[in-house]
């Protein structure tokens, strides 16, 4: 009995990498290289929705269908985020990163793999706050289209902004968050001008090239996701992205210790996992 359990797991794990490959081979996103723990629960999970007999059936439909495909998008999508996100990250930024970006006759920063672009939104407002925005062009980029489109938007459930609000004040806010929204249909919408120095595109981290060079790169809470090989290839993305001095952001369970190319750094603020390129002598 057992035996045929497990036999039948390393069947199931056989599949879910032929529906991966499948969904690269037709569609040219590539999950190969995400957390195989990742990748099996969101697939398992699409799988006892769709009511389907076995994941092979789940492999046709893929290749038939693009609308399912985009479900199984939205699935591996990193969706899990919120305003002010770890407040003390934030008001390090505010009270240590901004000061040293006061200088900069122009600032340019990366949210590499921003969702549904609460913490991008975040950064504006900070930014707005400490008389930074004017002169700050914000890149906002995800790999899936149509959670880029939700970014865009702005719009979030209306429940969501007590909790966001509580994480605006222990970031140091200097307002209220709701001087950012208007309320319509029990939705908040931001407003226009946080919008104004933002692109919001599409970027895959796993398959582009750099998007941009910059003086600031956040990616927090996406590296977690992908295996070491991919960790450092997104890392050398960065590296390539950044000046000497450029800032890198991470998660607050991620670090640069196991990268390959964690020479080119220094850590800065290490509790808040907030790198500097170093200089080159």
């Amino acid at each position: 009995m057992k035996k045929n359990q497990n036999e039948s797991l390393e069947n199931q794990d056989i599949e879910i990498r032929l529906l991966v490959d499948a969904i690269y081979q037709k569609y040219g996103y590539d999950f190969r290289n995400y957390s195989q723990a990742h990748v099996k629960r969101r697939i398992l999970n699409r799988f006892n929705l769709s009511g389907m007999k076995n994941i092979t059936d789940m492999i046709h439909e893929s290749l038939a269908n693009r609308k399912f495909v985009d479900q199984i998008l939205m699935d591996l999508s990193i969706t899990v985020t919120e305003m002010f996100r770890d407040p003390a990250f934030y008001k390090a930024l505010r009270e240590e990163i901004f000061p040293l970006l006061q200088s900069y006759p122009f600032i340019k920063i990366w949210h590499a793999g921003c969702s549904s672009g609460e913490e991008v939104y975040s950064m504006a407002i900070l930014m707005k706050e400490e008389g930074l925005y004017e002169r700050t062009q914000i890149y906002a980029t995800d790999f899936n289209p149509v959670i880029i489109k939700q970014a865009k938007d702005g719009v979030y459930p209306l429940n969501r902004m007590k909790e966001f609000s509580v994480n605006y004040q222990k970031a140091g806010g200097k307002g209220s968050l709701s001087d950012y929204y208007t309320i319509n249909s029990g939705d908040a919408k931001l407003l226009e001008i946080l919008k104004k120095n933002i692109v919001f595109a599409t970027h895959n981290l796993v398959t582009d090239s750099v998007f941009a060079e910059v003086n600031l790169v956040i990616c927090r809470n996406v590296l977690i996701y992908f295996d070491r090989y991919l960790q450092d290839r997104v890392i050398k993305l960065f590296v390539d992205s950044l000046p000497e001095g450029g800032l890198l952001c991470l998660g607050s369970k991620e670090n640069l210790q196991f990268s390959s190319h964690y020479h080119e750094f220094n850590p800065l603020i290490p509790k808040e996992k907030i790198y500097i390129r170093k200089y080159l002598l």
